[in-house]
C-alpha cells in the first residue's frame, strides 16, 4: 500500500468513526477512537467485499479496505445471509448500553468478533467479554481474529442454553422471541441487556432492558431485523397474542413470570417472562 492509498484509508476511517460517533448519540468520546482503531477488514473474509445495498449484494470494486468504511452490511457468508452487522445501528446500540470500563460483557453472536472487539476495549481496563457463537465456523474465525485483544473468550455454543456470568450488558446479535429467563437473571443491578425483539413476523425493533431495583425497565428503541436466534422461547409458550406494531413499541417493562404473573396491562407473555405496557413503579 502506498503513501497515497494509506492516507486515503486513514481519511476513511476518521471519517467512519466520526459518523459512528454521531450516530452512537453517545458523549463518550472512546466511541469515535474505537471505531477508528478496531480495523474491519481484519474480521471479513478476503475482498472484494459483497455490501448489501437495497436487499441485494453489490461486489467491491477491489479488495482495497477503503470501501468498507461506510455504513453497509458486508457479507460474512452470503449463501446464509449472515453479514458483518449495520455500523449505524451498532453504533446506537453501542450509545444505548454505554459500556463502561471494568464491566463484564456478554456478547451473544458474535459472528466473526467485530463487534466483540470493540466491546472489549470499551470494557478496558478491568472488564472482559465472554462471546458466545453457535456457528462452529464461525467461532473460529472470531477466536482467531480476536487473539489480539485482552480479556476476550469465544464460546462455540447456543447461548439460550449455556449459563451466562454475572453481566454489567448483554449485547444480542440474533432475533429473539423472548429472552431466556437466564439472561435476565444473568444481569448485575444496573445491567443492560440489547437484543432484537422479534415477537411476530411482521415486527421488529430493538428492545433494553435494564435491572432497576424496581424491576426490568424495558425501552424500545429502533427497528432492527437480524437473524432468528437459535434455541429460546417459541410460539408455543404464547400466553398472549403476538403483539402489532403499536403495541410492541408500548412495551415500558418486562417481568420474570416466576415473580408476577401477567395482568391486565401485558402486550404479550411468554411461560418465562411477559412484557407490560406499564412503567415500572
Amino acid at each position: 500500500m502506498n503513501r497515497k492509498e494509506k492516507t486515503s484509508l486513514t481519511e476513511a476511517r476518521e471519517h467512519y468513526a466520526r459518523s459512528m460517533a454521531a450516530a452512537s448519540k453517545s458523549d463518550d468520546p472512546r466511541l469515535e477512537r474505537v471505531f477508528e482503531l478496531v480495523p474491519r477488514e481484519v474480521f471479513l473474509p478476503p475482498g472484494p467485499w459483497k455490501l448489501m445495498i437495497s436487499n441485494e449484494y453489490v461486489e467491491t470494486p477491489s479488495a482495497d479496505p477503503v470501501h468498507l468504511y461506510q455504513n453497509a452490511l458486508v457479507a460474512l457468508d452470503a449463501s446464509k445471509g449472515i453479514n458483518n452487522g449495520e455500523p449505524f445501528l451498532h453504533a446506537a446500540w453501542l450509545g444505548a448500553v454505554a459500556p463502561q470500563r471494568g464491566d463484564v460483557v456478554c456478547h451473544i453472536g458474535a459472528g466473526s468478533g467485530y463487534y466483540t472487539a470493540i466491546l472489549s476495549v470499551l470494557a478496558l481496563p478491568g472488564g472482559r467479554v465472554e462471546a458466545f457463537e453457535i456457528d462452529p465456523d464461525l467461532a473460529e474465525k472470531a477466536r482467531k481474529n480476536l487473539r489480539a485483544f485482552e480479556c476476550v473468550t469465544v464460546t462455540q455454543g447456543d447461548a439460550t442454553k449455556l449459563p451466562l456470568p454475572a453481566s454489567d450488558v448483554i449485547y444480542v446479535n440474533a432475533g429473539v422471541l423472548a429472552p431466556p429467563s437466564a439472561w435476565l437473571a444473568a444481569l448485575r443491578p444496573q445491567g443492560r441487556l440489547i437484543f432484537p425483539w422479534r415477537p411476530s413476523d411482521n415486527v421488529g425493533l430493538t428492545l433494553l432492558v435494564t435491572r432497576t431495583d424496581r424491576g426490568f425497565e424495558a425501552k424500545p428503541l429502533m427497528n432492527s431485523w437480524f437473524i432468528a436466534c437459535v434455541g429460546g422461547a417459541t410460539t408455543a409458550d404464547l400466553f398472549v397474542p403476538p403483539p402489532d406494531v403499536h403495541a410492541a413499541w408500548s412495551v415500558r417493562s418486562a417481568w420474570l413470570t416466576s415473580e408476577r404473573l401477567p395482568d391486565e396491562t401485558a402486550v404479550v407473555a411468554y411461560q418465562h417472562v411477559w412484557f407490560s405496557s406499564a412503567a415500572l413503579g
